[in-house]
């Protein structure tokens, strides 16, 4: 027998790495001394010595049934900026900056087109934010995936000062919430999602959206390092940050703040994405459920002292909606 006959094909996977490889060289600095082809991405830490206490932050995530979603409309290339961008987001919560990036890749069957695309599209979102692709593992496993499935992960790793390190210690009653809004589901609530919409057209333009469920749907998850590093280098103090993720503003928000400290939320002091309203009458979701599935327009929610917001608000797309106060939790007010 050969290993083709037991559902691996080497050569596909083989053809994809050699067809994405100058995308993910391109993604290369200088620290990187040895990456794709190794058995372990070498990167150069050196620099970390000009740091007075250098804390290594980590954190691995994956896209989720959005890239059910994304195969079925044949459109992948979005995915590595959702991975990537995701992963970006959940370090900045610590008040860290990216070094290096590794993605894990797996499926029943490795079709070199859409593992080829996924490669290109990992590498295309670490160079847009100056992230070395360091490495990663592309694995074919007929009868652990089912057929047609695709698994899409992705480790990040970042480092961060200790005495700036963000978190609910920091936080204190009457600090302002200030938002930085999302481009949509961002990575979140996807299997809701294809309940919602199936049997639809995904490429038909909807009205109520002015563009199709596709796009609406496909929009990679945004980044906000660009941002984050506008306002540290201006100087404004951040306290916490909370990235509005799985389980929304009840699950999420809370864990920036300290115990006995809860947040209040202005319902309409931020304008929600069409997307969000259309799912809801096209499932009859509750309002409570949305909030809790979704994140509603908030992408990165900031806990910063009242007096820095409106300096914040002068240097980044953002909305106030709400402040910190005593209790436990997050209320819609």
């Amino acid at each position: 027998m050969r290993y083709e006959e037991a559902g691996v094909h080497i050569e596909a996977k083989a053809e994809a790495l050699k067809r994405a490889k100058e995308a993910i060289a391109a993604t290369y600095t200088p620290r990187v001394l040895r990456g794709l082809g190794a058995f372990g991405g070498l990167f150069d830490a050196g620099g970390l010595k000009e740091m007075k206490e250098p804390v290594l932050v980590a954190t691995t995530d994956g896209v989720g049934t959005k890239t059910l979603l994304a195969l079925q409309v044949g459109n992948v290339s979005g995915l590595g900026f959702d991975l990537v961008n995701h992963s970006v987001n959940d370090l900045l919560a610590q008040g860290a900056l990216p070094l290096f990036f590794m993605d894990y890749l797996a499926a029943s069957r490795l079709e070199e087109e859409v593992l080829s695309a996924l490669l290109t599209s990992l590498a295309e979102a670490c160079k847009a934010l100056g992230i070395p692709l360091l490495g990663g593992e592309t694995a074919e496993m007929p009868g652990v995936y089912r057929e047609g499935a695709w698994d899409v992960v992705g480790t990040l790793v970042g480092v961060v000062e200790k005495e700036e390190i963000l978190g609910p210690e920091r936080v204190r009653e009457g600090d302002l919430l200030l938002a930085l809004p999302s481009s949509g589901p961002h990575t979140n609530g996807y299997s809701l999602i294809r309940k919602v919409v199936e049997g639809l057209d995904l490429e038909a333009l909807v009205p109520e959206l002015g563009e199709s469920l596709k796009e609406a749907l496909l929009r990679p998850h945004r980044a906000y390092l660009k941002e984050f590093l506008t306002l540290r280098e201006a100087g404004v103090r951040i306290h916490a940050i909370a990235h509005i993720t799985g389980g929304g503003l009840p699950e999420n928000l809370p864990r920036a703040l300290p115990e006995g400290l809860g947040a209040e939320i202005r319902k309409g002091s931020w304008p929600i994405p069409p997307i969000f309203p259309y799912l809801q009458r096209l499932g009859n979701i509750p309002e409570e459920e949305m909030y809790r599935v979704f994140n509603m327009g908030l992408g990165l929610i900031l806990v910063l002292p009242e007096k820095e917001a409106q300096r914040a608000q002068d240097l980044v797309e953002s909305f106030p909606v709400g402040r910190v106060v005593a209790g436990s939790g997050v209320q819609l007010v």
